[in-house]
């Protein structure tokens, strides 16, 4: 290590260890000082681990979670960024937590990745294998279109030719380009394939990346995924390495399914959670963990912040789902229209860089659906509230069911008021870390975000 490295790296570590025990905070502030004062300190700092990238639009942080968990099954020593903090100055200071690794050994890091950091990252640390998840239309003043993402996440591992690409085989994007890396797909094969479908028409990337006629289906999960094919020219779903065989049971709190006829559960609703499952399945089994250990690592796994986190709030159960787009978020009103007992609906919407900056997102949404649901209150707030309560309006909300509340503090003081035991709570990026700071500021849960 350089003289600047060893610099850098102190006062990062310096400013990581003021940041977590007095803040609680620090997921990314030392990764900025660190690279200010050493720009290729992630190439010192990531030297000696075997590096797992999961990349893609939606399913991102739990797909990390599932893998550490899974891996920790048979392997002893695993770093990761648990806390979503997935751009380079945040994958920086998760390696400034870690501990030195031992002279030749080679622990292992399973880091989340935002599609335009993943070229930056693979410039500094070579992987050993990317998980792909799906790629969406997000955050379009970021990213552009999927293609455009796409070709973000293509530009780094390109540069990483001897990983191993695991991707959803359902999503057609990622079977698009020939590459110089060994490819397996996983994907759900839960249907009988004997139909002709085609998908929603304001549905993004259905058309064939060969002939750019419009893709038809045997079956169709959510969104643009599932069992593809093209009349046109012939192009169609790779074979799929590990499966999805069976969906049993789904509520809002959970998910039983099999993968190559086992059975799996967890502790989070939504087809779009199996599809995470099932990635972290793929990782597992290809790091060589077992078919029974990985059901052990799934039913141990603890919820993580923002991804269906239950917090209780007085006598209320409030779940915080994180929203960002629409598919993500027509996934997550699916999830909840499972709910059998009443509850109350929370949308906190904000527009920073991070959240991006472009609402017109929420008119793709299927709100409609929620005045059918037993919803007895809504509420909506955030700093572009008035973008979300106009589209509650417009989706059949009636005002003596909906409180609006620009204030996340006050939003806090309603929840506690409202008339079902049960809350689900959607927000944007920005807005989650704000309710969940305001959350640990006020004892209901332990520690905050940055």
């Amino acid at each position: 290590m350089s003289f600047q490295s060893r610099i850098a790296t102190m006062a990062g570590k310096s400013s990581y260890w003021f940041l977590h025990n007095f803040l609680h905070r620090g997921s990314s502030l030392p990764g900025k000082i660190t690279t200010a004062i050493d720009p290729n300190i992630l190439k010192t700092l990531g030297k000696n681990y075997d590096v797992i990238i999961v990349s893609g639009t939606n399913g991102k942080t739990l797909t990390t979670a599932l893998i550490v968990q899974v891996l920790k099954e048979e392997y002893s020593q695993i770093l990761t960024n648990p806390t979503g903090s997935n751009m380079t100055q945040g994958i920086v200071s998760t390696f400034l937590q870690a501990k030195h690794p031992k002279y030749g050994e080679n622990p292992i890091a399973v880091l989340e990745v935002d599609e335009a950091n993943v070229k930056p990252v693979v410039e500094a640390i070579k992987p050993k294998m990317f998980v792909l998840t799906n790629i969406f239309r997000d955050q379009l003043d970021r990213y552009g279109e999927i293609y455009t993402t796409y070709q973000k996440i293509l530009n780094g591992i390109l540069l990483a030719p001897g990983a191993l690409l695991v991707a959803n085989g359902d999503s057609a994007i990622f079977n698009s380009k020939k590459m110089p890396n060994q490819q397996i797909f996983y994907g759900f094969e839960d249907q009988p394939a004997n139909k002709d479908l085609r998908a929603a028409p304001n549905t993004d990337g259905v058309l064939c990346p060969v002939c750019s006629h419009i893709m038809h289906y045997h079956y169709i999960t959510y969104g643009n995924l599932g069992d593809y094919f093209c009349p046109n020219c012939g192009f169609h779903r790779p074979a799929l390495e590990y499966k999805v065989t069976k969906v049993v049971d789904e509520t809002p709190t959970s998910s039983t399914f099999d993968i190559d006829g086992n059975q799996y559960s967890i502790d989070v609703g939504g087809t779009y959670n199996i599809y995470n499952a099932l990635a972290a399945y793929a990782a597992g089994r290809q790091m060589g963990v077992r078919p029974d250990q990985i059901k052990h690592a799934f039913e141990t796994n603890k919820r993580l912040f923002g991804r269906q986190e239950e917090i209780k709030v007085g006598d209320k159960e409030v779940t915080i789902v994180l929203v960002k787009n629409p598919v993500g978020l027509n996934q997550v009103i699916d999830m909840i229209s499972h709910e059998k007992d009443p509850f109350s609906f929370v949308f906190l919407e904000n527009a920073n860089y991070a959240d991006g900056i472009d609402t017109s997102w929420i008119w793709d949404g299927d709100f409609e659906r929620l005045p059918k649901m037993n919803i007895k209150k809504f509420i909506s707030g955030g700093e572009r509230y008035k973008d979300i309560t106009f589209r509650l309006k417009v989706a059949g909300v009636q005002d003596k069911d909906h409180l609006v509340e620009p204030s996340i503090d006050k939003v806090l003081e309603k929840i506690k008021t409202l008339p079902t035991k049960k809350v689900y709570v959607l927000a944007t990026y920005t807005a989650m870390l704000q309710f969940r700071h305001l959350l640990a500021q006020k004892g209901f849960i332990k520690g905050g975000m940055d």
